[in-house]
């Protein structure tokens, strides 16, 4: 089986990518991520993908746009609701493009990680990949989060401290003013 993989970055990516070649998956990843914000944080993440990418041969496509303004129209205004938007610009690129690589399916790091909207993903995968015929594959990797990011300070990996859009940093940083 082959998949393609979205990856956030490159620590959700550890675990579920470990888990997916022991499970002898042929993976290939896939960089789009119009939500990360500022343009400085996008450019540690991807640089942080690529160092990951050289250290174990990975196979990684990269869409490197930055279509800022239309990731920010699409979740103005959205308040809560801005994650499932998030989502599923990210995801409904991936399964274009596994389409037209004709893999078996898709899937995401993002259900890596215990601060994700974890069935969101999934409904929203699953949606897109009926919509595009490719099928949307999930696993509750969530219990692997602490070897990934042990994994990624070893391999002197960028460790981000929020999900990625504006919002997100402004809820990061704001809990952190108030205490």
């Amino acid at each position: 089986m082959k998949l393609l993989m979205h990856i956030c970055c490159s620590n959700c990516s550890i675990y579920p990518l470990e888990v997916l070649m022991m499970k002898g998956v042929d993976v290939k990843g896939l960089w789009f991520n119009p939500n990360i914000h500022p343009f400085t944080e996008y450019t540690q993440r991807l640089d942080s993908l690529r160092k990951l990418e050289k250290i174990w041969g990975l196979d990684v496509e990269y869409i490197d746009a930055y279509p800022l303004d239309a990731f920010l129209t699409s979740i103005v205004g959205k308040g809560n609701e801005r994650c499932s938007v998030c989502y599923a610009t990210r995801l409904e690129k991936t399964a274009e493009t596994a389409k037209m690589m004709n893999v078996s399916g898709f899937t995401t790091s993002l259900l890596a990680s215990p601060y994700q909207k974890f069935d969101m993903i999934i409904a929203i995968g699953n949606e897109i990949g009926r919509r595009h015929g490719v099928p949307f594959y999930y696993e509750d990797l969530r219990q692997g989060w602490n070897i990934s990011r042990g994994l990624a300070a070893e391999f002197g990996l960028y460790r981000q401290k929020y999900c990625g859009c504006i919002y997100s940093e402004m809820e990061r940083y704001r809990k952190k003013a108030v205490l």
